[in-house]
């Protein structure tokens, strides 16, 4: 009895002591800086980008706000921001297979909030990887932290409708088929399968071939996209202007590839000097010539060397416009009228690997295969029990 008691005295005392060693290592613990993402629209409503859609679509607003230890926006903050696109999978590919696995979009930005917010267009499905840097504007102000946050995108329901429509159509093509071989009449002299089975191979043969060419030339239209689009009767601004003792020039890729970062740079200085002027409000725009769309768009202020620098991919193989537009600061003793240069950027489209069109076929294929085995199988089945009746 004496040991039980003592046991459970041990046991007392070894809870306490753990109790307070707990409180104390709270106590030294303190919480860690972070970064808060929020969207417009919500994330359940996001869909990726679809081309050649008339309806209207506008880039998703994502808003990077940068907290210290104990929740309260950090100042004179510089943000670096990559956006990663989800990886490539070469099973179940998206609509652009060639931006899967790469950078969409890399940046740094003064926010003296401690605020970043862009717009942005995602092209495809799948779970976007934002990785921030967030670094003090003021030496030692604060210890810069890095992290990664996740952006799951989800794919447009409409498309799931419509692929359950064509394998619909595709698994009834398939169980006719294998009804009609699977009630097979009888072979003449001479022949090797019966009429009708004869025929429904032609068909299917003339059918595969039309995939086949379908496919193979949906990808090459894709590959000149955007060598004979119209460029709508909108003039572009010129990449270099002067105002009142400013010059704003946007500078960098002239030309760019799919799945590659282009560079860009807006420069801003005084004309007569040279010296650069910083803190210059500069909304920067990236628009897709095809269909006047607005696929990136950032506001935010030139550096201590008077330059905005990012690299962004344009995702689309079309031409496109990098327009900014320029005004001065609140309060700042230099004012201006509204400057505005662009930069048009051609894109150079990359048609999908030939694996990948081979897959879509091979998956066409396998649900014509799976309608004609139940064909067959429903024969297989009817046909003993008509012998017996």
């Amino acid at each position: 009895m004496k040991k039980y008691r003592l046991f459970g005295v041990l046991s007392a005392v070894f809870c306490v002591a753990l109790s307070i060693l707990y409180s104390v290592v709270g106590v030294s613990q303190t919480p860690a800086p972070r970064v808060q993402l929020s969207t417009n629209p919500p994330l359940e409503r996001i869909h990726p980008f679809e081309a050649g859609t008339d309806k209207p679509q506008s880039p998703v607003t994502l808003t990077l706000q940068a907290l210290d230890t104990i929740g309260k926006p950090l100042e004179n903050t510089k943000i670096s921001l990559q956006i990663l696109t989800p990886p490539a999978n070469a099973w179940l590919t998206t609509d652009f297979p060639i931006v899967e696995g790469t950078k969409l979009l890399q940046m740094d930005a003064a926010a003296p909030d401690g605020k970043l917010e862009i717009q942005q267009m995602l092209p495809i499905r799948g779970n976007y990887q934002l990785r921030v840097n967030v670094s003090p504007l003021v030496a030692n102000a604060f210890t810069p932290y890095e992290q990664t946050l996740n952006l799951n995108v989800q794919e447009n329901p409409v498309k799931y409708k419509y692929f359950a429509v064509v394998a619909a159509i595709l698994l009834s093509v398939g169980l006719l088929g294998g009804w009609v071989i699977g009630g097979q009449e009888e072979l003449r002299q001479g022949e090797i399968a019966p009429q009708s089975v004869r025929l429904l191979l032609s068909a299917l043969t003339v059918v595969a071939i039309v995939t086949l060419l379908f496919i193979n030339i949906s990808a090459e239209v894709a590959e000149a996209h955007g060598s004979g689009h119209s460029r709508g009767k909108e003039e572009i601004a010129p990449s270099v202007q002067k105002s009142q003792g400013l010059e704003v020039r946007v500078e960098g890729n002239k030309s760019a590839t799919v799945g590659k970062l282009a560079n860009l740079i807006v420069n801003v200085k005084d004309a007569a000097t040279g010296q650069p002027i910083k803190d210059v409000v500069l909304q920067v725009k990236a628009i897709a010539l095809e269909d006047n769309l607005t696929v990136f768009a950032y506001k935010g202020v030139t550096d201590q060397f008077g330059k905005l620098t990012w690299q962004e991919q344009f995702f689309d193989g079309a031409p496109h416009k990098v327009e900014v537009e320029a005004t001065p600061s609140p309060g700042s003793k230099r004012q201006f009228p509204l400057v505005k240069v662009a930069q048009e950027v051609e894109v150079e489209g990359i048609a999908p690997p030939m694996y990948i069109r081979l897959i879509g076929l091979f998956y066409f294929t396998a649900i014509v295969g799976i309608g004609m085995a139940m064909g067959l199988l429903i024969q297989h089945r009817r046909k003993p029990q008509a012998g017996a009746n």
